[in-house]
């Protein structure tokens, strides 16, 4: 029987520890290990909340700033109990939740300040718990972006930490975008601040744009003894160099996962998605959801200063309780750049999109959060387009009715690690139209399970957009056999994680 730790920012195993796929990914990738026969724990930090609901398993000393912090590690309850699980979490009080999701913090001034803060917090008390033994008898550590992977530093330099040699440790990149990079030395953030006495090496830890800077992606990259991308064409991407905003890359460390690649440690393998136990909407309560989470956004303090918009939204929903549209695109997402460059920096083109779909008395339904900035945009154009329906916050019963009702699902990321929206989508037998880029091109089939748009140069994809588009409505108005055809090899596709794991057991977890 094998013992593996998973150490994230995220799992939403647990409640209220989850931002984006990565917390899915870490609560699905567990259940499939335990049902094979092994054991999995998965540790991710408190962020000054979620060790409230535990029971104390532990109190350590770790050596931190030439001193010696306390930390504490809880086991926590998770939201379902699966045999051959546990959930810990690391509780300090410099650990603290940010303002994205109550886990990551936003440092315009200074990016990943506080987050590299309290995640060098986080994996030194694990490195301490694994040379401890808390745990007892891990044999792998499968660590999840550059949040987990100072505990490859430690492994590599820190001399009280040489036993976690003996252990095989797992990389997973989920967004190579996000890189944690930080200064070495003076500030409060550095390297040099936090492991004064520790002898490393700046030439394997630097990043080779800013070389007074440690970057944390590209340590991950470098010091595993495998790497993987959450999909095979996200692999395929990532070893060439980025030219924006024709094509996003490698982002500076192109050069590092060719040589991982060279020296057989990287691997491509595309995530899965649940088809068992799923939660569901009620067919035809999409009007009356939306309705819903706006009537519980507008009781919400920190909404107040979205009510007139709200209220404008929800004027919008009700016409289309009593008059349906005759088409329903639809998106839900964080609002960022890899989701919507495309509409935040050619609004145009999506104007022209929503202009068509009025044409066949359609709408496009977008709910999400995010950037300040692609909000303001999005609120402004749904003042304008009676048919463009932005409901500008979170509710989990009006996404399950948006991928249950809507009949075409837009993916228009810039790039796509993986992608799990298209999944849910097509789950539910409604096909997606989405960037040929990633996991994207993975995981849809043009003119078989989905659309997909491509082009050489950014023109090319705004153009290939508005043409897939036209093409997509086409088929379903004037060829409904086809869109039916179309439906159905969506609804039967499956990605599943045990696909999956069994790749992770031959190429990630055996040495």
């Amino acid at each position: 029987m094998k013992r593996f730790l998973f150490v994230s920012a995220e799992n939403d195993a647990i409640p209220a520890c989850k931002a984006g796929g990565m917390g899915d990914v870490v609560r699905d990738v567990p259940r499939e290990i335990a049902a094979r026969g092994d054991q999995v724990d998965v540790v991710v930090p408190a962020y000054g909340r979620l060790h409230k609901s535990g029971t104390l398993l532990s109190e350590l000393e770790v050596p931190l700033r030439g001193t010696s912090y306390k930390v504490e590690v809880y086991e926590v309850p998770p939201k379902k109990v699966v045999p051959g699980i546990r959930h810990f979490v690391i509780h300090h009080p410099e650990i603290q939740g940010g303002d994205i999701a109550h886990i990551y913090h936003n440092d315009p001034e200074e990016p990943f300040y506080t987050d590299a803060i309290k995640y060098t917090i986080f994996c030194t008390a694990v490195a301490e718990c694994l040379r401890a033994d808390i745990f007892k008898g891990i044999q792998i550590v499968h660590l999840h972006d550059w949040h987990s992977s100072m505990l490859l530093v430690l492994r590599k330099f820190h001399q009280q930490y040489q036993a976690l040699r003996k252990l095989r440790f797992v990389y997973s990149i989920h967004n190579l975008a996000i890189q944690g990079i930080r200064p070495f030395a003076d500030n409060y953030s550095s390297l040099k601040t936090w492991f004064p006495q520790m002898d490393y090496s700046p030439d394997a830890l630097l990043d080779i744009r800013y070389p007074d800077c440690i970057n944390l992606m590209a340590v991950g990259i470098r010091f595993a003894d495998a790497v993987h991308t959450v999909s095979p064409s996200y692999m395929e991407d990532i070893m060439q160099p980025s030219r924006p905003p024709e094509f996003i890359g490698g982002e500076g460390l192109e050069s590092d996962l060719q040589t991982a690649f060279e020296e057989g440690r990287l691997f491509g393998i595309l995530n899965g998605s649940n088809y068992q136990n799923i939660r569901t909407a009620e067919k035809g309560s999409l009007y009356a959801n939306t309705i819903r989470a706006i009537f519980g956004w507008l009781q919400e303090e920190s909404k107040k200063y979205k009510a007139d918009f709200l209220a404008h939204t929800g004027e919008k929903v009700i016409e289309l309780l009593l008059r349906p549209p005759k088409f329903i695109c639809s998106s839900v997402a964080r609002l960022t750049e890899q989701k919507f460059y495309f509409f935040k920096n050619s609004p145009e083109v999506f104007k022209a999109m929503l202009d068509r779909l009025k044409e066949v008395d359609g709408i496009f339904m977008l709910l999400g959060t995010g950037d300040p900035n692609y909000e303001a945009l999005f609120r402004e154009i749904s003042y304008e387009y009676p048919n463009f329906i932005f409901t500008n916050g979170q509710s989990e019963d009006l996404i399950d009715s948006m991928y249950l009702e809507t009949d075409l699902y837009l993916m228009p990321s810039l790039f796509e690690p993986c992608g799990i929206s298209q999944m849910l989508s097509m789950r539910n037998g409604n096909p997606c139209l989405a960037h040929a880029t990633g996991g994207l091109k993975d995981t849809i089939e043009h003119m078989r399970t989905g659309f997909l748009f491509g082009g050489d140069t950014y023109a090319e994809k705004l153009q290939n957009l508005q043409e897939v588009l036209n093409q997509a409505l086409d088929l379903y108005f004037n060829e409904p056999e086809t869109w039916q055809q179309i439906r159905e090899n969506a609804a039967r596709m499956r990605f599943t994680w045990k696909k999956s794991v069994d790749e992770y057991y031959e190429k990630l977890y055996t040495e």
